[in-house]
């Protein structure tokens, strides 16, 4: 078996060590005679994975008590209307800021249940740039203000916390545990799991308890943070084998240091690429430098012309998923922690190649 370099902005390359403890695993688990995966989730096992992938995940990202971890399902675009239909209380809006295509769906989202001020747009740059704080308009009465740290689509990632008087509101999909997190400096953290997680299928919400119980009467059951908080996530069952995979990814992050050590891992990744790109005239990144992502890097080709055929000679060459969101065209190499820096350097290598034979 030849295993490919995966760029996919998700669902994403998860770790070799990872995929190979779960096959070991797979027909039975432990000794016990059967799968994780045909266990009840209420059985002593599961619940011991369960507790086990949130106190490691706590403890990776220093989760204090003040906040409760909650295993969902549903993605986390099924928490663009969670956030409102559990934050809003007895307010009628909440802030936004735009700055791609994810903060735009959140947005479209919450307006079905409120007044939605959309503080700040980097629109007019084609979501290039991050509009600096000085510059937001937040409104005078909102319940929280929602922002997206890493836009996936245009690679565009803040290395910033907003400073606001309301509950902050952070969709981390494609930034979570990539690096060290202050998470206290949040009312609410959202994460789908297929990125730096796990598989596709969780969804993790990190709430302040304080903003616990303040759903609205019609917020359904499935969508209630405080009916899964009093249910340590299991008001239904729960995507098992998911979060038996996100136990595993925990445990592998601790070994490569923890945050601080993957963080420095993705930044020498997203470096030696952004240098290959800015270094040639033939590639080009149009997002501005301070706000480049360090997870989603974009990046176009001189001539447009050789789009298909950069795409089939890459996956020729075992470098997959490459091709740019459909809304913004050209390349993108998604980072992500589990992306080795041999994947890297391939995609290079591959780069600086096609370039000498093309340019």
């Amino acid at each position: 078996m030849s295993r490919c370099y995966n760029f996919c902005a998700g669902p994403a390359a998860l770790p070799e060590s990872v995929l190979e403890i779960a096959r070991n695993d797979m027909l039975e688990w432990h000794g016990k005679g059967l799968s994780l995966m045909e266990m009840s989730h209420r059985s002593p096992e599961v619940v011991g994975v369960v507790n086990h992938a949130e106190q490691t995940l706590r403890s990776l990202l220093g989760i204090s008590d003040d906040y409760a971890v909650l295993f969902l399902q549903g993605g986390a675009s099924t928490q663009f209307g969670s956030v409102p239909l559990n934050l809003l209380g007895d307010k009628l809006s909440a802030d936004y800021v735009n700055t791609g295509q994810w903060s735009k769906k959140a947005i479209e989202e919450g307006r079905r249940y409120c007044e939605v001020n959309v503080v700040a747009s980097s629109q007019d740059t084609n979501f290039s740039t991050i509009p600096p704080q000085a510059q937001w308009q937040l409104g005078n009465d909102a319940a929280y203000l929602h922002y997206t740290p890493n836009e996936t689509i245009g690679g565009v990632e803040y290395f910033w916390t907003p400073q606001v008087e309301v509950p902050l509101v952070a969709d981390m999909s494609s930034t979570i545990l990539s690096r060290p997190t202050r998470v206290e400096d949040f009312g609410v953290i959202y994460a789908g799991a297929q990125k730096n997680i796990g598989p596709s299928g969780l969804t993790l919400v990190i709430v302040r308890r304080d903003l616990l119980g303040r759903a609205n009467a019609m917020c359904p059951a499935m969508l209630n943070w405080q009916l899964a908080a009093d249910n340590e996530s299991m008001y239904n069952t729960p995507p098992t084998f998911a979060l038996y995979l996100a136990a595993l990814v925990f445990d592998w992050l601790v070994e490569q240091g923890g945050l601080l050590g993957i963080e420095t891992i993705n930044r020498r990744k997203a470096q030696k690429l952004y240098a290959a790109i800015d270094n040639s005239d033939f590639y080009a990144n149009p997002v501005e430098l301070p706000s480049r992502s360090l997870m989603n890097v974009t990046f176009t080709l001189a001539d447009a012309a050789l789009d298909k055929q950069f795409l089939t000679e890459s996956e020729s060459a075992g470098l997959l998923n490459l091709k740019g969101h459909r809304s913004v065209g050209g390349m993108r190499a998604s980072l992500y922690n589990a992306v080795s820096e041999a994947a890297v350097d391939a995609l290079i290598a591959f780069m600086l190649d096609f370039e000498q034979r093309n340019g």
